[in-house]
């Protein structure tokens, strides 16, 4: 008996365990499960939300690539009439089908398919970051919010994001250089670049003698430390390349405002004529030195007997033509000549002489009450027809002091520089790198020549390099010409032989202060770059002087007609609450 009962109590107690474990067992299925759904439905939500934040992400990158686009072809005033446009530009299921999924506000309204765009004020010049840190632009700022949901979604769920975006119009005369080429920049003597340097495109280091940049160094493109295929210089020393901040070859191209594209051969079209029927009001048009200028020199027909008129410019439509007495043989002459060993080509120029025209400009009463004061930009339009043997060009002499404006020369053909130029105000006088008393002034053609206050025409013929002396000379003005490219084993001369030489200036100096910028390839003035000694017989180099004038960093000290580029960059991005726009 007793045996049979401790057998029903041990019987009873292990059912007694597996209920217990059977309940357990239920419980931690139940809670597996409510765990197992629970977190389901939070990975569900998160996918929910983070697609919402990209479609609204993508609903702002669809407006600042518009924003985009549209400062670069008409500037901020376009911007600012577009904004309504803006506001209505949502990604569709046309462009992609998974758009068609989100429905878009701008986080102020329950109206759909809308964004939140603003200009946030105020617009002006400021001091960029970024990759252009201590440059200086003309900037506009806009905001950019969407709220996105997802129609099909289980949660209703929307996200938010903000993008701010910088629209900037850099002048180019704020880089000591700037190439919308290649920059080879190999100098055969230490050299010192002492303003920020921006390739469009690639730039090629392989001195040979040290090469020491102070300021910032960009490229849209690589940063090599070689050579540019096509040139075979031989330089076998390894200098020193002293970078004072870190180089970067991370940058976006700066892009030119000037028509559908920024190539080199688009942009050389501002120092050309504009073809019959272009609005001076067009995107090139505004561009163009031509429509820029005050003054129009212009020369029709032979070299021989050519038809000469100078006249207004775009202020009354070209309509005021100055009488010859006023000019001819005064400011502006055009029977010399003389020879250009690197061209082999006899020049035909007009020359301008720049004292002159200071005294004319500041007391005339045809062009100046039309302008409203003195000269300050003159394109010279050259259609003469020149011989095999002849090339075009314009020279300026006398250049100590510029009007009170300052003064920029422009034309499509090279220019040439004779003697010291802006380094007189009054009794003031600019020595080495300080240019207390300059002007602002700008040289910008095809191709720049540096000819000293030595220079004589007659004496340009004389086959012996010895017989072409060279004399301390002083340029201050931003130069924007044209180069050739290395190719064919000819090297280009690089940013060292940008400005080019027809004297021996062994020993000599050339003094410049300024902004050396390339846009474009020579297009006239295209004999290539040769080298230096008596055996080439062209020129020898001076000692180069050369520094970034520090005037160009303030806006209103720069060139008339400054060149200038535009970029678009962002400067903050979040993730917002949804259906919230910050202030």
């Amino acid at each position: 008996m007793k045996t049979q009962l401790h057998r029903q109590r041990q019987r009873g107690s292990a059912l007694v365990t597996i209920l217990i474990l059977g309940t357990i067992s239920l419980i931690a299925a139940g809670s597996l499960l409510a765990w197992t759904t629970t977190n389901s439905n939070l990975t569900s939500r998160n996918n929910e939300y983070y697609n919402a934040v990209a479609a609204a992400e993508a609903a702002t990158e669809k407006i600042i690539g518009k924003i985009a686009y549209d400062y670069r072809e008409g500037g901020e005033a376009v911007n600012q009439a577009n904004l309504p446009t803006y506001r209505q530009m949502t990604p569709v299921a046309a462009e992609d089908a998974i758009m068609g999924n989100f429905a878009f506000t701008d986080g102020q309204s329950s109206s759909a398919s809308k964004s939140y765009v603003a200009w946030l004020p105020p617009s002006g010049f400021k001091v960029l970051n970024s990759r252009f840190s201590g440059l200086q632009g003309y900037t506009t700022s806009f905001r950019v919010v969407s709220n996105a949901r997802d129609k099909k979604g289980r949660w209703g769920i929307t996200g938010g994001v903000r993008q701010d975006v910088d629209v900037t119009t850099i002048p180019l005369f704020q880089f000591a250089i700037f190439y919308n080429l290649d920059l080879e920049i190999h100098p055969g003597q230490a050299m010192t670049v002492t303003g920020p340097v921006h390739g469009n495109y690639d730039i090629y280091l392989k001195p040979g003698a040290d090469l020491t940049f102070e300021g910032t160094v960009t490229a849209a493109g690589s940063l090599i430390y070689g050579k540019r295929p096509g040139d075979c210089e031989s330089r076998t020393s390894n200098p020193i390349i002293d970078f004072a901040i870190p180089p970067s070859d991370t940058g976006n191209q700066l892009n030119m405002p000037v028509g559908t594209n920024g190539t080199a051969a688009n942009v050389r079209q501002i120092v050309e004529q504009p073809p019959a029927g272009e609005s001076a009001l067009s995107a090139m048009g505004q561009q163009r030195f031509f429509n820029k200028a005050d003054m129009i020199i212009e020369l029709t027909g032979s070299t021989l007997g050519p038809t000469v008129k100078v006249k207004s410019g775009l202020v009354d439509n070209f309509a005021t033509v100055i009488p010859p007495g006023q000019w001819n043989n005064k400011f502006v002459s055009y029977g010399n000549s003389f020879y250009n060993k690197r061209e082999s080509k006899t020049v035909k120029v007009v020359d301008i002489d720049v004292k002159a025209l200071k005294k004319w400009s500041e007391t005339n009463i045809t062009l100046r009450p039309k302008i409203g004061g003195d000269v300050s930009i003159i394109y010279v339009d050259d259609r003469r027809t020149p011989g095999a043997t002849e090339q075009l060009g314009v020279r300026v002499f006398n250049g100590e002091e510029l009007p009170t404006e300052g003064l920029t020369i422009a034309t499509r053909d090279p220019i040439y520089v004779k003697g010291d130029f802006n380094n007189k105000v009054g009794a003031g006088i600019s020595t080495g790198h300080n240019t207390t008393y300059t002007r602002p002034a700008a040289l910008i053609g095809d191709a720049i020549t540096i000819l000293s206050k030595n220079w004589n025409d007659s004496g340009s013929l004389l086959a012996l390099l010895g017989s072409r002396d060279a004399a301390n000379t002083t340029v201050n003005a931003a130069f924007m010409a044209g180069i050739n490219q290395s190719a064919s084993c000819n090297y280009s001369g690089g940013v060292e032989n940008f400005p080019r030489f027809l004297e021996d200036w062994s020993g000599i100096t050339f003094t410049y202060n300024g902004s050396m910028v390339v846009m474009y390839e020579s297009q006239i003035a295209k004999g290539l770059w040769l080298g230096t000694g008596a055996t080439i017989g062209i020129y020898n180099p001076p000692i180069r002087d050369w520094a970034f004038d520090q005037n160009f960093k303030n806006p209103a000290k720069l060139p008339p007609g400054t060149p200038s580029a535009r970029t678009t960059y962002r400067t903050a991005y979040a993730v917002l609450k949804p259906n919230t726009t910050p202030p």
